[in-house]
Order: structure tokens, then sequence, then C-alpha cells
């Protein structure tokens, strides 16, 4: 079910609440998910001019636009606390270059960074919204801190389905047995609905059959667009009609599956562990609120010879399930 984004911003004008007061994840009404997030701070900032004003008037500037496009009342100061906006954990930083400093501070998995690209000419011209454990993924700088791996170790099956059955806040919402649904008609990037999740099982059957499928091989520096295209081809034997990643985790959003494409035994996992029961940032169902150890994580192995990418495995685990198959290495320092 999608929902307008501006009715967060109405709820929330109407709650009284200020930046500082929490609101629990997964709150139909007052939690902005990372995806409305975006569209209602982008929408709000894109175009402010911040030409001539000091550094400190312009952080002023920005964080009172952020108030008024999310509803909430502009405080006479800014009280500095981590994150700068606690009430939907998230901080802002305003980029005039791509290369985004993170100071004095581990990334948080569970914190939303709002990115606010400034152009050469001092107008905000793109907001984007990012999940701590997505722009984990992005680091090239090797400073990251905490960073969580598994080796994943093939067996003698070419397919193993290693949850046979979803967790039990997923058994809620999957879909009656005696009805099939057509998501040709949905998107991979909607919310999870009830009655519109396979079950593990289903998935299982479906995706099994990319067992030997090969692709076009972008490059061993292009890591990114290899996973792309694996999670392109991942939504079309699912039975999605297009294409589309929005992303944030986890990528199939719809059908809480989690695509990882291996060509190595290291399997990285960025800052959260798969059976960690945090509550992910998305909206709740049924009235049950997600956890990542709910998510489906899809693994495909693979191998190339630097043209074309062979699929030569495929293991599927809930995040619950997620260690008992692949052992964990523990922290890393990188």
């Amino acid at each position: 079910m999608k929902i307008d984004p501006t009715s967060y911003t109405e709820n929330i004008a109407r709650s009284g609440l200020s930046i500082y007061d929490q609101i629990e994840i997964g709150d139909l009404r007052l939690w902005i998910p990372a995806p409305a997030l975006e569209v209602l701070l982008d929408r709000g900032l894109r175009g402010i001019d911040l030409t001539g004003l000091a550094l400190r008037t312009r952080s002023k500037v920005v964080k009172s636009a952020v108030c008024k496009a999310l509803g909430y009342p502009v405080p006479r100061t800014f009280t500095k606390t981590k994150p700068r906006f606690p009430g939907q954990m998230f901080d802002t930083y305003s980029q005039e270059s791509n290369n985004l400093q993170v100071w004095n501070e581990e990334l948080s998995p569970t914190r939303r960074y709002v990115i606010i690209r400034i152009s050469g000419r001092h107008v905000i011209e793109r907001v984007k919204v990012v999940a701590g454990d997505a722009l984990a993924k992005l680091d090239t700088t090797g400073t990251l801190t905490q960073k969580y791996q598994a080796r994943l170790i093939c067996g003698a099956e070419a397919a193993e389905l290693i949850s046979p059955e979803d967790t039990a806040i997923v058994k809620h919402l999957l879909v009656n047995p005696k009805r099939r649904i057509d998501l040709s008609k949905l998107a991979p990037t909607d919310n999870p609905a009830p009655g519109l999740v396979l079950p593990i099982a289903s998935v299982f059957d479906r995706l099994e059959r990319m067992i030997g499928h090969s692709f076009p091989d972008a490059g061993h520096v292009q890591e990114r667009r290899r996973g792309a295209d694996l999670h392109r081809h991942v939504c079309r034997h699912l039975g999605y009609s297009n294409y589309a990643d929005d992303g944030q985790f986890p990528d199939v959003r719809q059908q809480l599956i989690e695509v990882k494409l291996q060509t190595s035994p290291t399997i990285d996992l960025g800052l959260v562990r798969p059976n960690s029961t945090d509550p992910l940032d998305m909206p709740k169902a049924g009235g049950r609120q997600f956890r990542h150890c709910d998510v489906r994580y899809a693994l495909f192995y693979a191998v190339t010879d630097g043209a074309m990418v062979r699929l030569t495995h495929f293991f599927l685990a809930t995040g619950e399930d997620f260690f008992g198959r692949f052992p964990q290495f523990g922290q890393s320092s990188e």
C-alpha cells in the first residue's frame, strides 16, 4: 500500500510534536519511511538559494526548511543532539562535492543520512536520503571500523532452501495458499502488505530457475553494476513486469528479499547482522513491525571469465537462520 508523503506532514503538524520528540519506527501516521522522507525534503528544499550566507546562517536556514517540509515547528534554537533530528532519526549533510565526510562517529545502521546537494551557484539542487547500512556500501576509503562478514561454503546441492518457513511475523502476511497473486501489477519497491507476500518456499521455486543463467560482466571494479544486473533478473523471475531499485534495504522490499551476488566466499554484510531484531525502516503491516531478521536473503554464487557472469549456486535463508548456514567472521577492521 502506497501512502501519500504529504499525509505525514499533515499528521505531524496536527500532532504538535517537535523534532526532538521520539516516534516509534513504523508508526503509520508519524514515522516517515526513507522513500517518503526523500520526496518531502527534495520537494521542500530544492531551489533554496544560499548565496552569500555564512556557514552558521546557512545551516540554520537549511534546518529550518527541513522542519517546515516535514510539518514540524521551527525551534528558536537548534539543540546539538545526535542525530540532529532525533524524532525521525536522521542527520543532514550539506554538500558541494561528492565526498561525504561523517566526522567523529561511526555510521549507525538505524540512522538516516540526509544528503543535501548544493550547486556551484549555491542553490540546493537535490536531496537524497540514505540509510547508514546503505551508506557503508558506498565507502571506498577503507575507514569503516565496524563491518560484519560471513563465509559462504558451497555444498553438494546447487540450490539450498535453508529456511523452510518464514519468521512468525512474515507468516501473518503470506498470500492465501488457495489464491494466486500477480506480481506484475505490483512494484518491487512497494511496501509489504498482508496477503501479497509469497511464502519463502515459493520464492525459492521461482529463483532457483536462475541457476546456470549468465549475463554480461560489467567488470570486477563494477560490483554495484553487476549486483544491479542480478537484481533486475531476480525481479523478472519473481514475476514483476518492471525492475525498480530505490537503494533502500531490502532490495525487493515488497517481498522482503535482499539480493547478494557472490564471486568469492566472503559475504559482506555491512553494519547489520542478518539476525538482528532491530526494526526496519518501513511502515508496519498487519499491525506488526518488520525486523532485519525477518528479511529473506537470496544469495547467488557465480563464476566469471571477465566477459560473462554465470550463476552456479543459489541459497535462500531468513535473517533469523542466516548464521546457522553461513558462519560469521565477526567484526573486522578495514
